[in-house]
């Protein structure tokens, strides 16, 4: 029986962790080839290893790595068809006063969140319009589209700037048959950051924080996972700029 992303090669990143592991699962189940990227080169080999995937240790924000990343997809599979900008995340960083933001700070998120999707965009862009079909997915985030619940500036900003990214790509790369869109997750208990911003909600904040989602519960990194999965898919040929919310139902 074919499934559904047989022959299909994928290239995903954020892997060490949370929510890139739980999209490469899916894909690899659904039959794809899939290549796991972070920045944590052992917490990546040891999942990739565990799970039979290829591995790919680089820094999403320098673009020469990702530019070589991509080279090396090519030299093995001659093809990308669907590139999953998972990386991201406040880097262990914590919300404070504005006046405290230091630059190297506020750049650290802007590499992980927005430039590091930019860069692979544009290398994957190219191995994508030469079997016009491609599909670039981008983790966004509710904090881009509203205050973000982490208190933390940069991250806010620079998921702003990934939804509007996700937007200016699908416009330009879509007369090449390739489609971008984004998934903005709400709040999931997925790596050690998030563990420590839900212990810092307290009972009562945790309380506040499901009593505000209509489905009275917390996402799940499988529940990202799915609607990359569709994004992906064939069904979702005619979609593209859009942003979907994952969240549960937002008050």
């Amino acid at each position: 029986m074919t499934s559904p992303f047989d022959q299909r090669v994928v290239l995903v990143t954020g892997c060490a962790q949370g929510i890139g592991q739980a999209i490469a699962l899916e894909f690899q189940r659904a039959g794809a080839v899939v290549f796991a990227a972070d920045l944590d080169a052992a917490a990546l080999k040891a999942f990739a290893s565990r799970h039979g995937m290829h591995d790919l240790a680089f820094n999403v924000g320098d673009q020469a790595q990702c530019h070589q990343a991509i080279e090396q997809i090519s030299r093995q599979t001659s093809r990308l068809d669907i590139l999953v900008n998972a990386a991201g995340g406040v880097r262990g960083q914590v919300g404070g006063p504005v006046a405290n933001v230091t630059p190297a700070a506020w750049h650290a998120i802007f590499e992980a969140n927005v430039d590091g999707a930019f860069w692979l965009s544009q290398a994957a862009s190219s191995l994508m319009q030469a079997k016009s079909f491609g599909r670039i997915i981008n983790i966004a985030s509710g904090a881009g589209l509203r205050p973000s619940l982490t208190g933390i500036q940069a991250y806010t900003a620079a998921k702003h700037a990934l939804v509007g990214l996700t937007k200016q790509l699908s416009q330009d790369l879509g007369p090449m048959g390739i489609t971008c869109n984004a998934v903005a997750p709400g709040f999931v208990r997925s790596n050690p950051s998030t563990e420590k911003q839900w212990e810092a909600y307290g009972a009562d904040g945790q309380a506040r924080l499901i009593a505000g989602i209509h489905t009275r519960r917390l996402g799940t990194a499988q529940d990202i996972a799915h609607a990359v999965l569709f994004f992906a898919s064939e069904q979702s040929g005619w979609i593209s700029g859009q942003i979907l919310s994952v969240d549960g139902g937002r008050s």
